[in-house]
């Protein structure tokens, strides 16, 4: 019997009941609510052969960029292509359904093209648009979210369920495109109509990251704890946020702070738990702030995940914690799981191993080896094509700091002041770790010119 959701597009599901769990399901969804599978498994007990969600919880497993995720991802297409078949799926469905096959099969970037497709025949359908964009940020497609939503925004008004949270995806797209005011000003306007949209939130939070004003960012998201206070795992991450302004303030102990009570509250072994963990530590190692034995529980967690080879933006985080404490044996896994796949032909992992994965990985173990000059050059081959790992600007900037960090430390003051400039330029202004690695540039230049003025040489007599 076909249903209608939320949005007004039709549902091929057995009750009304059913309709009310799905749409509970895509709020909690656009919310990063933790209800969100409880949700979702309701929804599928009472209608095992709605197609739609199966096909949802395969593409939020394979989202969780974990091995076993693939082996259960695998089950729910086989469960969203059984019922399809013994129903009749709408279109709109199909498109979800044949999505999840896409990425099975190593193209992620397909199933962003297959659902935007979808999306422009059901511009009002918010499921669609917040899948496409989550997919297109796994990949590091800012252009492409960006696209997707400016595609079917007009689509949109203040009497649409999901108003608000389509204005928390559009900050995000806009601010990871480079337009921080009208990121800042999308995003708090988004949160007028969904107080609970903690995307759109940390969208303005990152906007006030990435143009320096880490004093504004704090006292916004201070003053809205209850914002993300209903989050999945996200919640961390927001945390995450919080601290690296405290970090930006020159507060490194309240960071720590945050990062027992809140980052890694749970001490899970979700990649972007254990991401968010890694790169506030170095964060704080690059300032000279010593984390004590914090990288203990990260290093096991990341030896047990060297060979899942499912993410290159988590194989990156789980060779920095390696890197501080791991193996030799469980660094050079890592670096051959990344090695067998730049090199493996076909799917749209190849090319973000080969062209940023495996260069960036190299950098990161010369880096801690204490070998600078290496380190610098293999980061900055990475630097271009970075992006490509997927993440944010925020997320990816940890790379950044290590390769000024390395150049300072080879003794090249000069890349190292370009590799400052170009990422002010990035981000729209000079941040605190920005300043203070300028000054020690132009105390280098400084020395280097003293030491070679032939006026100052000592002549023989």
């Amino acid at each position: 019997m076909a249903q209608t959701d939320q949005f007004g597009y039709e549902l091929t599901l057995s009750s009304p009941e059913c309709a009310t769990f799905w749409n509970s399901t895509v709020t909690a969804f656009l919310a990063h609510g933790r209800e969100t599978p409880v949700f979702l498994g309701k929804t599928l007990e009472l209608d095992p052969l709605f197609a739609l969600g199966h096909a949802a919880r395969g593409l939020f497993c394979l989202m969780l960029g974990r091995r076993e995720m693939t082996l259960a991802a695998t089950e729910a297409w086989q469960s969203a292509d059984a019922a399809r078949k013994a129903r009749n799926v709408t279109d709109r469905e199909a498109a979800v359904v044949d999505a999840l096959k896409d990425w099975l099969d190593g193209w992620p970037s397909r199933a962003a093209f297959r659902m935007d497709r979808a999306l422009l025949s059901a511009p009002e359908d918010a499921f669609l648009l917040k899948l496409v964009h989550a997919t297109r940020f796994m990949m590091g497609d800012s252009t492409g979210m960006r696209a997707s939503i400016e595609a079917v925004l007009g689509s949109y008004d203040e009497t649409h369920p999901a108003y608000g949270y389509v204005l928390g995806c559009r900050a995000f797209s806009l601010e990871e495109t480079g337009d921080y005011r009208l990121a800042e000003a999308c995003g708090k306007r988004g949160l007028e109509f969904a107080a609970n949209d903690a995307w759109g939130l940390h969208a303005v939070a990152h906007v006030h990251d990435m143009t320096g004003r880490s004093e504004e960012g704090i006292a916004w998201l201070e003053k809205r704890p209850d914002g993300w206070a209903h989050c999945n795992n996200f919640g961390y991450h927001v945390w995450w946020h919080l601290a690296l302004m405290y970090l930006d303030q020159g507060k490194p102990d309240k960071a720590l702070e945050l990062y027992d009570s809140e980052v890694r509250r749970d001490r899970t072994d979700d990649f972007r738990d254990i991401s968010n963990a890694v790169s506030l530590l170095v964060r704080l190692e690059l300032e000279g702030v010593a984390v004590g034995s914090r990288w203990h529980e990260l290093v096991h967690l990341s030896d047990k995940r060297a060979e899942d080879g499912c993410n290159v933006f988590a194989d990156l985080h789980y060779m920095i914690a390696l890197a501080n404490g791991g193996t030799g044996q469980a660094v050079n896994r890592l670096l051959l799981s990344l090695q067998q796949r730049a090199t493996l032909p076909g799917g749209d992992m190849q090319p973000v191993a080969e062209k940023a994965g495996l260069p960036a990985a190299q950098g990161l173990e010369e880096f801690r080896a204490g070998n600078y000059g290496t380190a610098f050059r293999f980061l900055t081959i990475a630097q271009k094509d970075l992006q490509i790992i997927g993440g944010s600007h925020a997320q990816r900037d940890v790379f950044d700091r290590i390769t000024i960090d390395a150049a300072l430390r080879a003794g090249l003051a000069a890349e190292a002041e370009a590799a400052l400039r170009t990422r002010a330029k990035r981000r729209g202004a000079l941040d605190r770790f920005a300043e203070l690695r300028l000054e020690t540039c132009h105390k280098m230049q400084t020395a280097q010119s003293v030491m070679l003025d032939n006026r100052l040489r000592a002549t023989m007599t």
